[in-house]
């Protein structure tokens, strides 16, 4: 798991210290084994996650709203911290501890599932996020007089050095691939080191929201 733009999420009853919680691999294929990853009060959560005033068919954080944390507890949001000028620095949450693992004995259902970093064991990351070079799909199509420097996307190389990931992602190599929870594919940079690790996103993943929200835009 990985966090492109951070929003801190702390959880006022969990215990001070840390625990392990168990995550598979790759839950399409059991063979892939599973690792250890470290929980602790303080996480950071997708800043995209969490809305003080959610749309309708919203299923992320909200206040007042419970989701669950991927291979750890069900959350509920129950205040909100901002700075002098308003904007969101950090959400106070209250965790259920019988919900380990992600599930209630309950068995009340939680919708929205979100992925997290722990605060005190996340490594910062460089994410270089690439998208298609040119806005225009068929440079045959350049209006007169126009070249293809005329078309270039100024969004083709976006470099993150906001982002945090699992510990164990400083041990990688080159030529891995990594899925990144919820935000695509990527690959450690040829770049890449212990003490700098960098990753490429070579493929992102579809976003139900984003294409839901697109659709409204649209007026579809």
């Amino acid at each position: 798991m990985a966090v492109l733009n951070p929003l801190k999420l702390t959880i006022s009853n969990y215990p001070e210290g840390s625990e392990e919680l168990e995550a598979e691999n790759n839950p399409e294929d059991p063979a892939a084994g599973k690792r250890m990853i470290d929980f602790c009060r303080e996480l950071y959560i997708e800043r995209e996650d969490f809305s003080e005033n959610p749309p309708k068919g919203w299923f992320r954080l909200a206040p007042g709203k419970e989701v669950r944390l991927k291979h750890a507890y069900y959350v509920t949001c129950t205040d909100v911290i901002k700075d002098e000028s308003g904007n969101i620095t950090e959400v106070i949450c209250s965790y259920d501890p019988l919900s380990r693992g992600g599930w209630s004995d309950d068995g009340r259902k939680v919708k929205g599932t979100l992925h997290w970093v722990s605060a005190a064991h996340a490594i910062p990351l460089e994410a270089r996020l690439y998208d298609h070079l040119f806005t225009l799909s068929d440079l045959s199509e350049m209006e007169e007089g126009k070249s293809y420097l005329d078309y270039l996307n100024p969004q083709s190389e976006i470099i993150n050095r906001e982002a945090l990931g699992e510990s164990s992602l400083k041990n990688a190599e080159v030529g891995q691939s990594f899925q990144f929870l919820r935000l695509g594919y990527f690959t450690p940079d040829y770049d890449f080191s212990e003490d700098k690790p960098v990753y490429n996103r070579v493929s992102t993943l579809r976003d139900s929201w984003a294409k839901q929200q697109n659709k409204n835009s649209s007026g579809a």
